[in-house]
């Protein structure tokens, strides 16, 4: 599905189902250098059981036209003028990583949009080493490689792929290097600006879920925990053996979490 946001194109999977706004709307947000294929068995189930899905690409991501976004808060506004965009009143948003950032950014500023919040390896802070942004403008293979080793945990890293045949870490490897050049580090410094994380959680009023990785060396589980206790009433789950990406290392127990959430009163 096409749209046209805030002036630009736009992609959006919408999970083998057309869009209908009348039905309740999911926006699934990825995170750095990814697109909206990192959703694939989320995006698909949700749409086949009663909701209507959204899976974008972000600016300068995937199929959608650039720039890449610059800011945290620049990615929360444009998550706002999809919704508007799409014709649905609000949106239960599910983000990963930097998208994770932007969901609770938009939950914050913009609460008449969202209806539910999911998060997915996040911490209030998500510092960028300098030398890893660096990478990323100067040696994007570095930097590739990089995210890929920390992203994972160990199940990942040796092949990890429920469907057999396929290696998780070489995935992400070739997803990365189609990201166009200097999305990226204009990710990196997105995620490294923001420090908003607890004064945007004490601000969110809807009901709220983080989904962690319990052996996630970007964004521990201790730290998504601390942010989950700033949000009133929110839910942590951490799942066993999973690193960053939990949503294609771990993806039934990251679905089993979400469709455990939206199926609550």
């Amino acid at each position: 599905m096409e749209l046209r946001v805030q002036g630009k194109r736009v992609y959006a999977h919408t999970g083998g189902q057309d869009f209908d706004p009348a039905k309740p709307a999911v926006v699934f947000v990825h995170g750095a250098g990814m697109d909206h294929t990192v959703w694939g068995l989320q995006a698909r189930y949700v749409a086949h059981h009663g909701r209507s899905v959204l899976s974008v690409d972000l600016p300068g991501h995937g199929r959608s036209e650039g720039p890449a976004l610059a800011s945290i808060d620049a990615v929360a506004d444009w998550i706002a003028a999809l919704i508007d965009a799409a014709g649905a009143k609000n949106a239960t948003l599910v983000g990963h990583s930097m998208g994770a950032l932007a969901s609770l950014n938009a939950a914050a500023r913009h609460p008449a949009r969202v209806a539910r919040l999911v998060l997915c390896g996040v911490a209030g802070k998500m510092p960028v080493h300098p030398d890893l942004i660096q990478a990323a403008e100067k040696d994007p293979g570095l930097a590739r490689d990089l995210i890929v080793d920390w992203g994972f945990g160990g199940r990942g890293r040796i092949g990890g792929n429920t469907a057999v045949g396929l290696w998780l870490s070489t995935t992400a490897q070739r997803l990365i290097d189609r990201a166009a050049s200097g999305v990226l580090a204009t990710d990196l410094k997105a995620c490294d600006a923001y420090g908003d994380g607890e004064a945007d959680a004490a601000k969110v009023a809807c009901p709220a879920l983080l989904v962690l990785g319990e052996a996630d060396r970007m964004t521990p589980a201790k730290a998504g925990r601390a942010l989950a206790q700033a949000i009133k009433g929110a839910e942590a789950i951490a799942i066993a053996d999973c690193g960053h990406m939990m949503m294609v290392e771990q993806p039934d127990a990251t679905l089993d979490a979400l469709t455990g959430f939206l199926g609550r009163p």
